[in-house]
């Protein structure tokens, strides 16, 4: 019953201010607001939208609540009479057998008399037990609140996590078929090379599934104690005042001990490296089948793409669908821009590949620098050329747009990065025409990058090898 009482004593408080409702007023959508904190919201939001569900009022001055008022009123006075209700016979302290009258400021506990005047309690600060538990309470009663904010991240986290979960099952069953399907054209002498990789395979989702699995259980158990905590704090906010003063600092602490804590991270790596499985698939056994080889200095990394963009199944090609795909929100992959990275970066050494534009009418292409956010705008680390409205561009934050002069439409960029030199040189690949360099001093890994705002394909060139590869 008490369980019952105190659940119900929480509908007194205003969602706003958090204290007892004064003049309340109830929206069209059910909620309930002090007046004044209503009108002090709607100053800032404009929109006169209801606080909690986000609702649009249909009325500038909403009705007042007259139930919810005299509720309230009965309620406060209850209140009030408890706070001037004497202390209980049994609180006494457990030292002089005095009745605890005052609380020590310094020491954050209730005292007696006597207390006051030893020299453990000499030269410290104290209130009146009934002035500081009303004070004290109000403190505590920030916290609830506080804990259900973190209480609801933690829960959206858990729902990434789940999709984190699905996606690493369903890219470890695309990626296996994929694998099987390229082994079967190298016949039936290849078979041990694809056991061997698709048992690579299976290890790393059983280890990574393993990896969320714990996380998600560490995950839950936080949640479990974070709700325990947040029960706890509200029935605390139940008990008489000596009482809740005696385990006041106790329970701020278990509070602040979950308010303190960092917010669960997923970390990189978490998806299945999709690009180790098949990147390159086929040159790794050029020794054996040298005819069917096909080598691409770019494999791109799936768990990068913006989820417009969709793959070819050898991670070469790259499409713009239109449609967004449901994919977890793992730190590497680009959500502002409809951009895929390479799946290796450089930092020394010289590199170049071929980019197919063909047909689109809007992209760009380049290298970025590891550390570039992926969920919000770029602003540097970044060195490209671009097409759009029939002109292209080359472009970096540093020196800006120019556009380029150039007589015939493109097929194929060359992009060539010279890490010892410290250039990136953009280049037609079927004329060998330079279209522009650029110069800076790299201090990270720098990957291929491409963009595309058309539905038409970009792909990674091929490079023709034989049994020598010069590097």
């Amino acid at each position: 019953m008490a369980a019952l009482v105190s659940q119900a004593e929480m509908d007194f408080f205003c969602p706003v201010c958090q204290d007892i409702f004064k003049n309340p007023v109830v929206l069209s959508c059910s909620h309930s607001f002090c007046k004044d904190c209503l009108q002090s919201w709607w100053e800032v939001n404009p929109i006169q939208q209801c606080p909690v569900c986000k609702r649009r009022s249909s009325k500038s001055d909403p009705p007042c609540n007259l139930a919810l008022k005299n509720l309230c009123e009965a309620f406060q006075q209850k209140l009030s009479l408890e706070e001037e209700a004497p202390a209980e016979s049994e609180d006494l302290c457990s030292l002089h057998s005095e009745k605890l009258k005052l609380f020590c400021l310094d020491h954050q506990k209730p005292v007696c008399l006597v207390c006051r005047d030893s020299i453990t309690h000499n030269n410290h600060r104290f209130k009146p037990i009934d002035e500081a538990a009303p004070d004290y309470r109000r403190r505590l009663k920030k916290y609830p609140m506080l804990l259900e904010e973190k209480l609801y991240l933690f829960n959206q986290v858990t729902l990434n996590w789940e999709n984190t979960a699905r996606e690493i099952k369903v890219q470890a069953h695309h990626t296996e078929r994929l694998i099987k399907e390229q082994f079967e054209k190298l016949h039936y002498f290849l078979h041990e090379e694809e056991e061997a990789r698709i048992t690579a395979l299976r290890e790393e989702e059983e280890q990574k599934s393993r990896m969320m699995k714990q996380k998600m259980d560490d995950l839950n158990r936080e949640i479990a104690d974070i709700s325990d905590t947040l029960g706890a704090t509200e029935e605390e906010l139940e008990t008489g005042n000596v009482s809740f003063l005696q385990n006041y600092k106790a329970a701020v602490e278990r509070v602040q001990q979950h308010l303190l804590q960092d917010d669960p991270q997923l970390g990189p790596g978490a998806l299945i490296d999709v690009a180790k499985h098949l990147g390159n698939l086929t040159f790794n056994i050029w020794s054996k089948m040298e005819e069917m080889v096909t080598y691409f200095p770019v494999i791109l990394d799936p768990n990068t793409a913006e989820p417009h963009l969709s793959l070819s199944e050898d991670l070469t090609t790259v499409i713009n669908g239109v449609t967004e795909q449901t994919l977890p929100k793992n730190p590497e992959r680009f959500e502002d821009y409809n951009a895929i990275l390479g799946s290796e970066g450089f930092n020394l050494g010289t590199h170049s590949w071929d980019v197919e534009v063909t047909d689109n009418v809007d992209w760009a292409v380049g290298v970025i620098a590891e550390s570039v956010p992926r969920k919000a705008v770029i602003q540097t680390g970044y060195w490209n050329i671009w097409f759009r409205d029939g002109k292209y561009r080359a472009y970096s934050p540093a020196v800006g747009d120019k556009v380029l002069s150039v007589k015939k439409p493109l097929q194929r960029i060359r992009v060539s990065l010279d890490c010892k030199r410290k250039k990136i040189t953009f280049s037609d690949s079927d004329t060998k025409t330079n279209l522009h360099t650029f110069s800076h001093t790299f201090t990270e890994k720098l990957f291929p990058f491409i963009k595309t705002e058309d539905t038409a394909p970009l792909r990674i060139s091929p490079v023709k090898v034989t049994a020598l590869l010069e590097m």
